[in-house]
């Protein structure tokens, strides 16, 4: 079984841009223990402001521009919530809901 896409949303104001993507996946895995894989990226005149990701090897974390730490992931709501946040406060991004 492949994994399945749950969400794929591409954003654009001016020069800020921004990719959602996330996937549910067939089985738990030590580095993915709630089942999803996602990139969450936010970047400004091409250059990264902030993504949050899972790659395999290196679990959850996130990147400000080169600097990269861990993330708690908590639930999906969560990781969306955190992710806007930060798209607000370092790329003057405006979330309209």
């Amino acid at each position: 079984m492949k994994a399945s896409q749950l969400l794929r949303r591409i954003l654009k104001q001016g020069e800020i841009h921004i990719e959602i993507v996330i996937w549910a996946l067939p089985k738990i895995t030590s580095d993915r223990p709630h089942s999803l894989k996602y990139r969450l990226y936010c970047g400004h005149y091409g250059k990264c402001v902030v993504r949050y990701d899972n790659e395999s090897g290196k679990g959850d974390h996130r990147h400000y521009g080169d600097k990269e730490e861990a993330y708690l992931f908590v639930g999906l709501p969560e990781l969306i919530e955190d992710f806007k946040n930060d798209c607000a406060r370092l790329a003057g991004w405006r979330w309209e809901e």
